[in-house]
């Protein structure tokens, strides 16, 4: 990651008013005088930017700068939690003894002394996309727009956006982390409008990453708007989608966002600590097919949802969920592994300074199987095969869901046949995996357009998976299968 960028920390090592360690220990040492038993502080500097063309027009361009504080306090179960925008020395010690009000006034600890962190490279090294000037990403835009009406006389309109940041955080715990991370982002969008007649379709294409604009040179704008318009034209001919239960083959890569629902998050050990998942006390059981094999990995140099060190200063590895079928493990923050009495998996994540750490998600995938893609379909007399994904909702306490297609198609003896509209996957995740029947050789992970909400903090994620044929599940639509 280039260092010349005017996007820089205040904190950082060469900021004007950087945080050392000294200062830390001293606001760890306010943080803990009421008796807690454990401290941190995380500070983070966010800049982000944002491009959005309608029509041949550049309609809006942004740039947004945060900075702050947040300090937490833990006491057995109990977290106090304060934050400031603030970061003169006084507001910044207010915080932590905001924070450390939590605890019940027995005797104070002291945090142990720092020990230097390696932290692992995970991004792309260049120069970041905020550096570029604002003319050559209106050009990215404009190359889209262009590329989308000269692809298809029938769209009819085109819209395209870019979405940019850098996050530079430095957490201090009180048992002796002191970690920094410099963390870029990108998002590049084509959406496009496509009528013959009176019917009217929309397409829609993205990707991007922990990357530069070296994206371009793979998956060009002229890329993204083929795909879109392809989208959009094909959708024009979509049939009214059959109901009831039918065979389903799940698309590579996107596809992965039903796993992330639907099994994912009932993975995150924060609900098997309260009890509210549905695969709470399953350690070690049968949860999904010998086919399942499934990975949260932070690792993957450049995807959306990898990360150096989680937002506890933690450097998470490719955690090991589902093992051949067997639930082996959740992800973890330290609140959760101390209950559990394991180690924090790296997956302590947050918002932004003003949000409390929980585990999330980072890159979450359904490892490949030993059958060929094409094999897969054939095996399909008559279902359905899901390509892209809408919007979803899943209760994780029994894991029950309900996911829009935005592209899917009908199979028919082996083959792929009609385009399908007003698609929805009807389902429950254990079910789901219980019946994979088959699983490609083909996985693939997403290309940076995802983004996970939980209790009201959205963070980036990746997904992936191969080619999975499931044996059963609900398809809505409004025809009789």
């Amino acid at each position: 990651m280039s260092t010349s960028s005017r996007y820089r920390a205040p904190f950082a090592d060469s900021g004007p008013t950087p945080i050392d360690q000294a200062i830390a220990t001293r606001l760890l040492s306010l943080a803990l005088s009421k008796g807690g038993d454990y401290a941190d502080l995380f500070f983070e500097y966010h800049a982000g930017g944002s491009y959005s063309l309608d029509e041949g027009i550049l309609k809006a361009a942004g740039r947004s700068v945060t900075m702050g504080l947040g300090v937490r306090v833990m006491k057995g179960d109990a977290t106090g939690y304060a934050y400031v925008q603030d970061l003169t020395p006084e507001a910044m010690a207010g915080a932590a003894r905001t924070a450390a009000q939590i605890a019940d006034g027995g005797g104070s600890v002291d945090p142990i002394a720092f020990e230097a962190a390696e932290v692992p490279s995970r991004y792309q090294s260049a120069d970041l996309t905020l550096d570029a000037p604002g003319q050559d990403k209106r050009e990215l835009l404009l190359r889209a727009d262009r590329a989308a009406r000269d692809e298809d006389p029938r769209v009819i309109r085109v819209e395209a956006s870019l979405n940019e940041e850098v996050r530079e955080i430095l957490i201090a715990s009180s048992d002796g982390r002191f970690v920094r991370d410099r963390q870029p982002l990108m998002r590049f969008g084509v959406r496009v409008i496509a009528q013959d007649g009176k019917r009217r379709q929309s397409g829609n294409s993205g990707g991007g990453g922990r990357l530069s604009l070296d994206y371009f040179s793979e998956l060009s704008p002229e890329w993204h708007a083929s795909e879109a318009v392809r989208h959009a034209i094909i959708m024009l001919d979509a049939c009214e989608s059959p109901a009831g239960e039918m065979e389903v083959v799940l698309a590579p890569g996107d596809s992965g966002i039903l796993l992330h629902e639907a099994v994912g998050h009932g993975l995150e050990a924060d609900f098997n600590r309260k009890g509210t998942s549905n695969y709470t006390d399953c350690i070690g059981r049968p949860v999904a097919s010998e086919l399942c094999t499934v990975v949260d990995d932070a690792t993957l140099a450049g995807s959306r949802g990898s990360i150096n060190v989680d937002d506890e200063g933690h450097a998470p590895e490719s955690a090991l969920l589902i093992d051949k079928g067997v639930l082996v493990g959740y992800m973890h923050d330290r609140h959760s592994a101390r209950h559990f009495e394991t180690r924090p998996s790296g997956n302590g994540r947050r918002e932004s300074f003003q949000a409390h750490p929980m585990p999330r998600m980072t890159n979450t995938l359904l490892l490949p199987g030993p059958h060929d893609p094409e094999e897969v379909l054939r095996s399909v007399k008559r279902g359905v095969y899901a390509r892209k994904f809408g919007g979803g909702q899943v209760d994780i306490s029994n894991g029950n869901f309900v996911f829009s297609l935005t592209e899917g198609y009908l199979i028919e003896d082996g083959k792929l046949t009609s385009p399908l509209k007003g698609v929805n996957l009807i389902g429950n995740g254990p079910d789901v995996m219980r019946k994979v029947t088959m699983a490609g050789n083909d996985m693939q992970t997403s290309d940076g357009i995802w983004t996970c909400g939980k209790e009201g903090q959205s963070v980036p994620v990746g997904v992936g998976c191969p080619t999975v044929k499931i044996s059963g599940m609900t398809v809505g639509g409004t025809q009789a299968g």
